[in-house]
């Protein structure tokens, strides 16, 4: 069976759903189930979107890929760094 890749604003939404099925009295296996996804990932949900609204899950996304990219350009410039280091001793 193909797994379904859920977005933010879905994975928020379904998380509110089981907070309004467990409202009414439901338990949160149950409520789990009519959501369609296991405990196991409703509770990685929930502690990764848990209080975020839908523009808050975006932002934290957006801020996210940003983060990576300017990782991947201070390990870039740290590499080059080191490189010219070492020619400028002269150990090439």
């Amino acid at each position: 069976m193909a797994r379904k890749k859920h977005s933010p604003e879905e994975i928020v939404t379904k998380l509110r759903q089981v907070d309004v099925l467990t409202g009414q009295g439901n338990t949160v296996a149950a409520a789990v189930r009519t959501i369609g996804v296991t405990e196991f990932t409703y509770y990685r949900w929930r502690k990764e979107y848990g209080g975020l609204q839908g523009d808050q899950v975006k932002r934290l996304k957006e801020l996210e890929t940003e983060n990576a990219r300017l990782r991947r350009a201070v390990s870039d410039l740290t590499l080059d760094k080191l490189i010219l280091a070492e020619a400028a001793r002269g150990n090439f």
